[in-house]
């Protein structure tokens, strides 16, 4: 039988992340094959993500990556149980990564999944993650925006590190003006995106269906007062304007000031550089939006945390 060394645990817990008896475990058990032991691991580590896959993952980060034009930008979100996760430079380094792989070509989160990291698919270095972390995670979503020319600009809010957060915003900017001329308004349309939350990008994009029910909703409250039908027609029709107002990032007021309509803001900026300038699209991911989570108290966060 093959002696198991201390050298050999160390080296198999380099490679892996697993732990010492784990390593030690494996190598007793495949002969002392490294490569047989990393997969004896590996198999072991599937078993354990398993077992973890149906724990909600409401925590995590955003992450913003461009390529080197800045023509094209994306937001990708992976998500763990914990916070606690999030302040792990592992996890940091595999969410920078994973947002720099899609900025390349990617557009479906899908086949992000499928695409090789050192050797290893997303998905599966993902799987390990699970595995050496101790809870779930999750590979949630990714969006992408691009412009033939002109700049894709980003902010991330509240960033922990360069890209890395909690809210990612977007912003698809084409014009012929230099990128280093659109930057700064980019910067600022983004920002108030992270704040202001728009849902559509112009009142031609709102959806149909949303529109109508705000209108039905309206009209609604508005009978409820014993109105005319003409005056009640007037009243929605001022109604739906502010709706516009609320939802529709080209007819907000701009939150640096409170007063200029977004639309105005890239007409004005569009003067100063020279050029015209197009608001073509615009994406926000805010951590875990959308995601059921369990309420636990602090203390009962940190007990999870450190059970595993």
């Amino acid at each position: 039988m093959t002696q198991v060394t201390a050298s050999m645990i160390k080296d198999l817990r380099e490679a892996t992340g697993a732990g010492m008896l784990d390593c030690k475990k494996a190598l007793e058990e495949n002969a002392g094959n490294m490569e047989a032991a990393i997969d004896w691991l590996r198999k072991k580590g599937l078993s354990k993500a398993a077992k973890k896959s149906g724990r909600t993952t409401a925590e995590g980060l955003v992450a913003i990556a461009a390529n080197a034009a800045e023509t094209r930008a994306v937001v990708v979100e992976v998500n763990s149980e914990t916070d606690f996760v999030a302040r792990n430079e592992i996890f940091q380094n595999f969410v920078r990564d994973v947002a720099q792989l899609a900025a390349k070509d990617v557009t479906l989160v899908e086949d992000l999944a499928t695409k090789t990291m050192a050797g290893k698919t997303v998905a599966d270095t993902l799987t390990d993650m699970i595995a050496g972390i101790g809870e779930n995670m999750a590979l949630r979503r990714m969006a992408h925006l691009e412009v033939s020319k002109g700049l894709v600009a980003s902010y991330m809010h509240n960033a922990i590190q360069p890209a890395l957060g909690k809210i990612g915003v977007l912003i698809a900017l084409e014009s012929d003006a230099p990128a280093d001329k659109l930057r700064d308004l980019g910067k600022k349309l983004a920002m108030h995106v992270a704040a202001a939350k728009p849902e559509f990008l112009s009142v031609d994009s709102v959806d149909a269906s949303a529109l109508e029910r705000e209108r039905a909703v309206l009209t609604d409250q508005a009978r409820a007062g014993g109105k005319p039908e003409d005056v009640i027609a007037k009243m929605v029709d001022g109604r739906i304007r502010k709706y516009y107002e609320e939802v529709v990032l080209l007819e907000q007021l701009f939150v640096m000031d409170g007063e200029t309509k977004i639309s105005k803001v890239v007409a004005d900026a569009a003067k100063e550089v020279g050029a015209p300038v197009t608001l073509k699209g615009f994406v926000r991911f805010g951590l875990g939006e959308g995601v059921a989570k369990e309420e636990t108290d602090f203390a009962a966060e940190v007990a999870k945390a450190a059970n595993g």
